[in-house]
């Protein structure tokens, strides 16, 4: 609900010449952007402390499930009749959430190189970058897929960061990275919303934070998958995406933020 609040402020915010860092400035002096982001910072909070000992492949695949309770909210609350392709979903979704419990194995994540926080920093680059460049194209996905990299940075770096003393965070040039790559996932995120569905960008930037963050989390940062359940991993992380995808594109879902769209701010 967060990201519908959001989606609201930025179509109303308008199209105007800039970078998706003015749009970003712009929705700032926004109250139901900051309640939206608000709810953005308090799943983010959530998720920071999950990664202390869980691993990518796990947390990024639940907190994105969101998806899947709009589904559920407009069921429950909205008096939608279910359909065969919602229930697939629904239950395909959770099925690959207990895959991925099923197969995760705590643990402590890996002290990242100096060469991948370079790697880390040139991908938020080229973010930074391919940003400039939006105004070149009105479709959402760009700018969604944008956002999906620039919180993948943010999960691989929190990952490392979540278990440190928070004391001791602001001294950790990880954070500044951390937040560098959370500011141009919200300016990214910002202008997809200007131009797509809500649930349909949020699903194009987590299907693509998921595959990124959990291939960084299996091969950079030492996650942990119990023995013999590697195919679970596979198996969990795919139903989960397509689960994402689908439940993201349905008309019925995308109706939440355009019923609110159409009330008056």
């Amino acid at each position: 609900m967060g990201i519908v609040a959001q989606s609201i402020a930025a179509r109303r915010a308008g199209r105007r010449p800039g970078s998706g860092l003015v749009l970003l400035a712009r929705l700032t002096g926004d109250p139901l952007y900051l309640l939206g982001f608000g709810g953005q910072v308090g799943g983010f909070a959530l998720a920071f402390f999950a990664r202390d000992v869980l691993p990518l492949y796990l947390v990024q695949a639940a907190s994105s499930s969101a998806i899947g309770l709009a589904t559920v909210f407009g069921i429950v609350v909205l008096r939608w009749r279910i359909r065969a392709t919602e229930a697939f979903m629904l239950v395909l979704m959770a099925l690959g959430l207990v895959a991925l419990a099923g197969a995760s194995k705590p643990s402590v994540a890996a002290e990242l190189s100096s060469g991948t926080v370079l790697v880390l920093l040139c991908v938020l680059l080229g973010v930074g970058v391919t940003m400039t460049r939006l105004n070149r194209t009105d479709t959402f996905a760009l700018p969604a897929v944008l956002s999906g990299v620039a919180f993948a940075v943010v999960a691989v770096t929190s990952r490392t960061l979540a278990h440190w003393d928070l004391a001791s965070l602001p001294g950790n040039p990880l954070t500044w990275l951390m937040l560098a790559a959370a500011v141009l996932g919200q300016a990214s995120m910002a202008v997809a919303l200007q131009r797509g569905l809500a649930t349909a960008v949020v699903a194009t930037a987590d299907a693509t934070t998921i595959v990124l963050s959990s291939a960084a989390g299996l091969t950079v940062l030492g996650d942990q998958v119990a023995d013999g359940t590697e195919l679970w991993v596979a198996v969990g992380l795919t139903a989960v995406v397509i689960g994402v995808l689908v439940l993201g594109s349905s008309s019925r879902t995308t109706s939440i933020s355009v019923e609110a769209l159409e009330k008056p701010a």
